[in-house]
């Protein structure tokens, strides 16, 4: 008998999904991409002008899996004048044999999770050992996971968080404090939250840079995730031109990191500037960070593997613990020979 089709909602996924979980998830994933075992699409993206929204559809296939998913994300900025969230999500896990659907999960909270564990994986490889300290710009769900992936590879002490809504920032020092244990402060500048970083986490909506690069200090790993259009950056041109500079996906990157492609268009640097992926570094093909003072930047836009991965850990560990709903197949069931009978359109 096949497994129940299953729902996980957002409170599934955090539950079945703790960060240490899914950062050795991103290991496996971003290994297996490297290594070319994984069928990755670039992210297909549909305008709604005239709405100020998007569409963004986001499918991966992984043969040693066993398993498709698909992600679809949807942005309309309009929203948020609404009473409505801005971006919203699904994704739907498949057996790569059957064709079966297997889960349909929230894709807002896979998404969080699986997009700061890539960053505690990078931080892992690149920050120094010592890094003890950490700047968060930005104070959205993002962020929240972002500190908490870095806070699960290296021994965190202390952080500083720096919003525009300066509300946002103290709800977000106190709720981390209060989960991770660690001092966490609302900083009035990124400059000051900067301070004495070794760690710079970057989670905004920001089309433009949202730090200078002269408060980098010498040997800090930056993890910017918040970009993922041509058109938009978080990282000054100046700390991209001198930092070690590792992506998610070389291809993703080339086609929608604004951060690279802006000094990339300008002559600053050349595309072998940013040509070292994440899972090169977790298979050893390429070194991690070579001196104290070395700058690094992880630059990621999100790719699918991620989602296949957090997703098939988070089923599996769902059906341990006996979490998330089971939907009604019945109808679907009853109707499958009259269906078979007939030819796909």
């Amino acid at each position: 008998m096949s497994p129940p089709l299953l729902y996980l909602s957002a409170d599934a996924i955090y539950r079945a999904l703790p960060m240490r979980e899914a950062v050795d998830a991103m290991r496996e994933a971003f290994a297996l991409l490297a290594r070319g075992e994984v069928t990755l699409p670039t992210r297909l993206r549909l305008d709604a002008p005239a709405e100020h929204g998007a569409a963004l559809v986001m499918p991966c296939h992984c043969t040693s899996q066993g398993l498709f998913s698909t992600k679809v994300v949807t942005v309309f900025d309009k929203n948020a004048d609404r009473g409505l969230p801005v971006v919203q999500s699904i994704l739907i896990l498949t057996d790569g044999c059957t064709g079966a659907t297997l889960a349909v999960m929230d894709g807002i909270s896979l998404t969080a999770v699986r997009t700061g564990a890539a960053s505690g994986l990078a931080t892992d490889l690149l920050a120094r050992s010592d890094a003890a300290s950490v700047a968060v710009i930005g104070a959205g769900v993002q962020a929240r996971t972002q500190l908490e992936a870095v806070c699960c590879v290296r021994a965190v002490r202390r952080a500083r968080v720096y919003d525009r809504r300066v509300e946002a920032a103290r709800r977000f020092a106190d709720e981390m404090h209060e989960r991770l244990g660690i001092g966490v402060e609302p900083a009035a500048s990124p400059s000051e939250a900067m301070a004495d970083a070794a760690v710079v986490c970057t989670a905004t909506t920001s089309v433009t840079p949202v730090f200078d690069d002269r408060d980098v200090r010498p040997g800090t790993h930056i993890n910017a995730v918040g970009a993922f259009r041509p058109g938009t950056a978080e990282v000054p041109a100046a700390t991209v031109c001198r930092a070690r500079v590792v992506v998610d996906h070389y291809a993703a990157a080339r086609e929608e990191a604004g951060d690279l492609l802006a000094p990339l268009a300008a002559g600053l640097i050349d595309e072998r500037h940013f040509d070292t992926e994440l899972g090169q570094l977790v298979l050893g093909q390429k070194p991690g960070r070579t001196s104290t003072d070395e700058v690094t930047l992880f630059k990621s836009v999100g790719v699918a593997v991620q989602d296949l991965f957090a997703a098939a850990r988070a089923l599996d560990r769902a059906g341990h613990l006996g979490l998330g709903t089971p939907l009604p197949t019945e109808a679907y069931l009853g109707k499958r020979h009259m269906h078979d009978r007939q030819h796909p359109q």
